[in-house]
């Protein structure tokens, strides 16, 4: 996986991870999701401080919505 999937599989977790009560995030299920989510962005944030062609850093432009 590249680092923007990271980056975006981090987002998908958070966006659809249904927490226990909506408020809450203390269930075992809730810190599962948001533990592999902190996983995943940690990753990104690895393959980001490493990017060093234009090619990666186009990437994260897409993945970040930002158009140069």
């Amino acid at each position: 996986m590249t680092g923007p999937g990271h980056y975006r599989e981090a987002e998908r977790l958070l966006a659809t991870q249904p927490f226990c009560d909506h408020d809450r995030v203390d269930c075992e299920h809730g810190q599962v999701i948001v533990a592999k989510a902190q996983v995943h962005a940690m990753l990104a944030l690895a393959a980001a401080t490493a990017i060093d062609t234009a090619d990666g850093y186009q990437a994260w432009l897409e993945v970040a919505g930002v158009q140069p």
